[in-house]
Formats: structure tokens, C-alpha cells, sequence
């Protein structure tokens, strides 16, 4: 009736009027106008800072879930003097809601024109982040372009048993697969070390992780081991364009394992198409137990994973995995070699952390486990790797070292550690070229790892290329940020270069407390603060005398005091210091090359200056 729709008009009005009073439409039109804003900006902003593409779409989806929230609380809360108050508590006299509304009226206005502002920005002005995007696309072309066509790089291997315990598996099906497929002539392989950079990370995007890498293809797949079954799923990609090359589903018994890694390397070498790339040096296969042994193999690939952490811990642990692998399979080789590699690195990098005894156990054990491997497979690349690195870190037999290493580099030229191996020895024999020219060639195999960057710099440094080498320790630093001994190197480098002041700065950044010693004794003699230098020198011979002697021997050399240079030298040798055969490298040694006792101390740790015209020898 009349009557009742006049009631039901008067009701409304006077609940439209009690919003009005209570400033609920304001408050509705702030929340309106303060999303709209924060969309705009959140949408416009965030590709700048790397945000994902859906976080305006989710924001925009929790702002409407909040609305209601939000009016609710506007008709129940009146903003007083005194903070939020219940609108019931206030009374009518003492309602301020008419002064309220007209301050949200001005911020309103604000948070509207601050909208309109964003919204004629994003229409009239051109995308910056379009053409950022453009720009990129335009790298990762440029990049892919260059790559050759004979390329490959295999990624992790996803873990999908679902649990992390089994991630030792799957990386060390990744690795096996680098390992087979790179006995294939002329195909280039990239390494573990850039190649695991993408573990655990979504790869979806081909193509920037193939520029990132330097390679036409990619390898990619799946592992799942239950029980005694593994299933393996593996495509090759093609970066370009993402096309799938080939594909291939493996559903088998673990002990089937060896003939799967083998299966997969040969057809991916077959659909690159073999017969451009050539055929392979030998037999594709994977560094496998001769008999077989499944437990033996997975006592590998553990120790692998360990061994890969390379802190002192997981080298015990990785040796200790090792030696389970050639018990279970006496003529494991690979095992061997490895079992080698593993204690010498404990012993050369870590010796700190072992008693005097167990640094002459650990020591004869890598001795016996390379001879060992050489014994049961002199065509190993790795046995011949693990003797190089006996002969290099344990015996300080440099020019032995050198035919190992040579060896290890024919029979694995795609191998970034044997490459960067040799380039090292060769630095340390004084052939900075040819040391360039491998770390060069090493970075291009493994073009995200740390290590080869880091080398590259100290061989720079010796050719008094020290811009470069700076640039080489920056890149180190970004693709390794916490690893030691790199900031203490990026200040040397800076100090040479004068600014000492900087390097002071770089130097207090070091990870590693006894570089970071090393490295402040340096610059702070050279800035001119002889008593923080010397407080500097003298924490580094309280704390670190016999793992450190060569380094202290280098801030004696630059401080123009040879008798003590080369008495912590004589020092550093008989505490086994491996630093004592980088005679050749260090910028502040070489400035004594004339004095008689720094060749009689060169020909004893093995690295006589080479003859003149020796450093352009081919490696």
C-alpha cells in the first residue's frame, strides 16, 4: 500500500542519512579510492623490483574480501579525540563525526588525484617496464644466437619421491648424464656447478636460462625411486623456442639403472644429430661399478653430495661414503678416484680441523686411493685428476702434477675442473697466458661458477691487468656472495690500484676470519695505519701461524722485509702450506725474484721460473 511503501521510503532515508552522519559512504570511497591507488602503483612499480605478475590481481581479491570489514567498522566505530571509540559510547553532544567527515573529504580528494595522477601515467606515458622487457628479450635473443648449435646443458634432474634424502639420487643422475654426454666430440657440455645454479627453482623459462648458460639445448626431466624401481622422465629442449626435441619415459628396476643413464645419453646425442657432432669417444657410459653394484653406486652418488658442499664436515662425510663404495666394489675405480679427491681436499683446504695424526692418515689415504684408481683404469679421467691433485696439494710436486692434469684435460676436454685444474698449475709455473687463456676456457664450460672467475682474477693480477682482474672478482663475488677469501681478493686488487681507502672497506666485508686478517694487515699498511696493520699481522701469527705462513710471509714481502718473508716461507713449507708453490702468482713475492734464496726456495717447492718464451706454450 501507499502507507507502507512511505514507511519503507522513510526507513531508507533515514538509514541513508545515519550513514552520512556516521561517515560510512566517506569511509567507503577512501577504501575505494586508497586500492584503486595502490593497484595502480603496485602494477606499475613492481616489475621494477622483480614482483610477480599476480600480486596486483591478489591484492586487488583481498582488498574486496576487506571491504565489508571495513564499512562494518566505520558504523560501529566513530573516530574521536581520544582514539576509536563505539559509536553508542559517544554522545550526541560530543560527536565530532561532521569535523571528521570533512578531513576524510580532503583526503579523499587526495587519494583520488593521487589515482588520477597514476592512471595518466600509465596511459600517456610509454612503459618503461615494456621496454625493459623488450630490452631483455632482445639480451636473451642476442645470447642465444650466439650459442652454439652443438650445446647442451643438463639441469637438475627433479626430486619427486617426495623426499629430500633421495636428493642425492637425482643429482647424481644429473651428473652422470654431464659426464656421458660429454664424450661426445665437439658437443659443448656445461658443468655441474652452472648448471645446478637452477635446482629446486621453477624452469620454466628456457630460453633465459639457456642465454644464462650459453647453450641451444637443454636437458630437463624427473626422477621417482620407490622401493627397487626408479621411473626417469626426461625432454630435450630447445631454447629458442621451447620445442620439445625428445622425450622419453624410463619405468625400471634400480639394479636397470646403469643401461637408463646410458639409453638417455645416447638418444639425446642421436636427436642433437649425431653424425654433425660427431660420434662419440667411446661407448656412451656412465662412470659405473664394473659389477654393477647398486649399493655400491648409491654410496657414490651420496658422497658426491657431500662431497659438492665442499665444507670439512661433508668431505669427512663424502670419504667416508666413498670408502663404502669401494669396499662393497673393490675395483670401483671412479670410486677410488673420488675417495682420493675427498682427502685431499680435507687436507689442503681444511687442515685446521684435523689433528697432526689425522693429517697424515688423510694424506697417505688420498695417496693410495688415486694410485689405486690409475691401477685399475689408466684411461680415467678422473683417476688422473685425483693423482694431479695428490702430486699438487699433499706432495707440493707442481711439474709432476702437470702431466695428470694434461692427461686428465684429453680424456675429458668438456670437464670445467680438469680445465680449470690445469690452467691453475700452469699459473702456478708462471704461465700466466696460458692460464688465462684456460680459466677463460673453463668459465665458458661452467659459466656460473665462482671458482674459475675467482682464479682468473689472481692470473690477471699477475700480468698487472688489475682493472680486469677486479671485474673478474666482482663477477665472482655476485655468483658466490658469502664465499671466503673473495672480498679479501677484490681489496688487494683495489689496493693495487691505490684506492686504499675502499679497500679498507672491502676488506671488513670478508666471510672467512683469517683472510679477512691477511687481507687488512695488506691494505692497511698500504693506506698508512701502521698500528692497525701491525695489530692485524699479529693476530694472523697468533691465530692461524701453521695454516697461514705463506700469507704472512706476503705482508712481510710488503713491507720490504725479505729475511722474514722468507724465513715464514721456509715456515709455510714444512707446515705443508699449500701457498708456498703460488711463489710465482703473488703480486708482493715477485718483487723478489732477483734476491738468490727466491729461486733456490722456487726450485724446492718445484716451480722454477720458466725459461724465457715458456708462458706462450700451448696447454
Amino acid at each position: 500500500s501507499g502507507v507502507e511503501r512511505s514507511r519503507a521510503l522513510n526507513r531508507a532515508r533515514t538509514f541513508f542519512a545515519e550513514l552520512k552522519r556516521r561517515n560510512v559512504l566517506r569511509e567507503g570511497l577512501l577504501y575505494v579510492g586508497a586500492v584503486w591507488a595502490l593497484a595502480q602503483g603496485i602494477s606499475q612499480l613492481g616489475p621494477a623490483f622483480g614482483a610477480p605478475e599476480w600480486l596486483t590481481r591478489r591484492f586487488v581479491i583481498a582488498a574486496i574480501i576487506g571491504f565489508p570489514v571495513w564499512i562494518a567498522f566505520a558504523w560501529f566505530y566513530e573516530l574521536t579525540p581520544q582514539g576509536f571509540m563505539r559509536e553508542s559510547e559517544v554522545a550526541p553532544g560530543e560527536s565530532i563525526a561532521h569535523l571528521t567527515g570533512r578531513k576524510l573529504d580532503f583526503w579523499i580528494i587526495g587519494i583520488l588525484g593521487i589515482a588520477v595522477v597514476l592512471l595518466a601515467t600509465n596511459t600517456f606515458i610509454p612503459h618503461g617496464g615494456a621496454e625493459l622487457d623488450n630490452r631483455a628479450n632482445a639480451l636473451v635473443a642476442a645470447a642465444l644466437a650466439k650459442a652454439p648449435a652443438k650445446s647442451i646443458a643438463v639441469l637438475p634432474l627433479v626430486n619427486e619421491s617426495g623426499d629430500p634424502r633421495q636428493d642425492y639420487f637425482s643429482d647424481g643422475l644429473s651428473e652422470e648424464l654431464i659426464s656421458a654426454l660429454g664424450q661426445v666430440r665437439d658437443l659443448k657440455v656445461i658443468g655441474r656447478n652452472s648448471s645446478f645454479q637452477f635446482r629446486g627453482k621453477q624452469q620454466n623459462d628456457t630460453a633465459r636460462i639457456a642465454a644464462k648458460l650459453g647453450v641451444a639445448t637443454l636437458l630437463e626431466g624427473s626422477v621417482r625411486m620407490q622401493g627397487d624401481r626408479v621411473r626417469i622422465v626426461t625432454s630435450l629442449i630447445k631454447a629458442s623456442d621451447g620445442s620439445q626435441l625428445w622425450s622419453q619415459i624410463y619405468d625400471r628396476e634400480l639394479k636397470d639403472v646403469f643401461t637408463v643413464q646410458t639409453d638417455i645419453a645416447t638418444s639425446v646425442a642421436h636427436a642433437l644429430q649425431t653424425t654433425l657432432l660427431g660420434e662419440p669417444r667411446n661407448q656412451l657410459k656412465p662412470d659405473t661399478p664394473p659389477n654393477g653394484n647398486v649399493v655400491a653406486y648409491g654410496a657414490l652418488l651420496q658422497g658426491n653430495f657431500h662431497f659438492e658442499r665442499h665444507t670439512a664436515d661433508d668431505l669427512r662425510s663424502a670419504a667416508r661414503f666413498y670408502r663404502r663404495a669401494v669396499t662393497l666394489e673393490p675395483k670401483y675405480a671412479f670410486a677410488w678416484a673420488r675417495l682420493s679427491m675427498a682427502n685431499a681436499a680435507l687436507v689442503s683446504n681444511f687442515p685446521q680441523s684435523l689433528s697432526r695424526d689425522e693429517l697424515a692418515n688423510t694424506a697417505a689415504t688420498g695417496r693410495i686411493a688415486a694410485a689405486k684408481a690409475l691401477r685399475l683404469d689408466p684411461g680415467s679421467a678422473e683417476a688422473h685428476l685425483a693423482r694431479g691433485s695428490v702430486l699438487d696439494d699433499l706432495d707440493l710436486q707442481p711439474i709432476n702434477a702437470e702431466a695428470e692434469f694434461r692427461r686428465a684435460v684429453q680424456l675429458a676436454p668438456h670437464n670445467p675442473d680438469a680445465v680449470r685444474r690445469l690452467a691453475a698449475l700452469n699459473a702456478e709455473l708462471g704461465r700466466f697466458d696460458v692460464a688465462v687463456a684456460g680459466y677463460r676456457l673453463a668459465i665458458e664450460l661452467d659459466p656460473l661458477s665462482a671458482r674459475p672467475q675467482n682464479d682468473l682474477s689472481i692470473s690477471l693480477v699477475s700480468q698487472g691487468h688489475y682493472a680486469e682482474a677486479e671485474a673478474a672478482e666482482r663477477k665472482a663475488i655476485e655468483l658466490r656472495p658469502q664465499g671466503g677469501f673473495q672480498h679479501a681478493w677484490l681489496a688487494v686488487t683495489q689496493m693495487l690500484q691505490g684506492r686504499t681507502a675502499e679497500a679498507i672497506a672491502t676488506a671488513q666485508q670478508e666471510t672467512d676470519p683469517s683472510w679477512r686478517t691477511w687481507a687488512l694487515a695488506l691494505v692497511w699498511w698500504a693506506n698508512g695505519d701502521r698500528k692497525q696493520a701491525d695489530a692485524a699481522l699479529q693476530k694472523l701469527i697468533a691465530e692461524d701461524a701453521d695454516d697461514s705462513g705463506s700469507q704472512i710471509a706476503e705482508v712481510y714481502a710488503q713491507r720490504g722485509q725479505p729475511d722474514e718473508m722468507f724465513r715464514w716461507l721456509e715456515h709455510a713449507y714444512a707446515t705443508h702450506d699449500g701457498g708456498v708453490v703460488e711463489i710465482l702468482i703473488s703480486p708482493f713475492f715477485v718483487i723478489y725474484k732477483d734476491d738468490p734464496r727466491f729461486a733456490a726456495f722456487a726450485r724446492k717447492v718445484g716451480v722454477m721460473p720458466p725459461a724465457s718464451g715458456s708462458s706462450t706454450a700451448q696447454p
